[in-house]
């Protein structure tokens, strides 16, 4: 715990049997309450792999549901056993555990009720290895997002998050897709229900096993990216009214 928070870590694995133990290592115990771990349908392993290390919530879909059907289980099993703040951290290893302290002391403290960790404020993300073509992608719908939506984001599209419990709570991520655009939907859901997201630099690595999406589910990613801003935005004009902000 924190400042009396109760923290829940969240890892949404797919394949991540290569990985996981080297992420579920670094995870700074000394203020994580909980660990839970949801499998969606991987091929591989990963299930036994998180059970072997001892993480006690380990759930497993029968079938796949997605990157955001996975982060559905993963935000209700949290709530479920009562987290204050819930940290999403990808398995994979791309994102440090190490940061989980800085990001949950933001909001332990009531300093921000949710904190992204964001590989475009520092140096990292091309040295890391973030392919260009992704790099300047993510850049280009980054401005024209904080255009639309009137904020100030590094980025939109990492994997790293964290939530206090009052925004869980508060916003309805089970009406957003199951794909990918998840966590684009959910960030507009934040911003239109008024709370304010902080961000802290954090390096990223990019390897053979750290999941990636190829060039088309990209560019589907990044059409889906853009309707998700548009309709926010004509949803704080009053000119319609959509599913997600509901």
């Amino acid at each position: 715990m924190l400042n009396g928070k109760k923290i829940v870590v969240v890892l949404p694995a797919y394949n991540a049997e290569l990985t996981i133990e080297r992420t579920y290592s670094e995870i700074p115990f000394d203020i994580v309450d909980d660990v839970v771990l949801v499998d969606d349908a991987s091929k591989d392993h990963t299930s036994e792999v998180g059970k072997r290390l001892g993480i006690k919530h380990v759930i497993k879909h029968e079938k796949n549901k997605g990157y955001g059907g996975n982060q559905k289980t993963c935000y209700h099993k949290a709530k479920e056993l009562g987290a204050d703040i819930v940290i999403m951290l990808h398995p994979d290893y791309q994102y440090t555990p190490k940061l989980i302290t800085a990001m949950a002391s933001i909001i332990a403290y009531e300093v921000y009720p949710v904190v992204f960790g964001s590989r475009i404020l520092g140096m990292g993300a091309l040295r890391g290895g973030m392919p260009l073509y992704k790099y300047i992608f993510n850049r280009i719908l980054t401005l024209t997002q904080n255009v639309l939506m009137m904020q100030k984001l590094s980025e939109y599209h990492t994997g790293y998050r964290a939530f206090s419990g009052e925004v869980l709570n508060t916003v309805k991520f089970e009406l957003c897709s199951d794909d990918f655009v998840f966590d684009n939907e959910m960030a507009a859901q934040v911003f239109y229900a008024g709370f304010e997201i902080a961000e802290v630099t954090c390096p990223t690595k990019y390897f053979e096993e750290a999941s990636s999406i190829n060039f088309s589910r990209s560019v589907t990613y990044g059409l889906g990216v853009l309707r998700t801003s548009f309709i926010y935005r004509l949803q704080k004009w009053g000119l319609g009214s959509f599913r997600i902000f509901s």
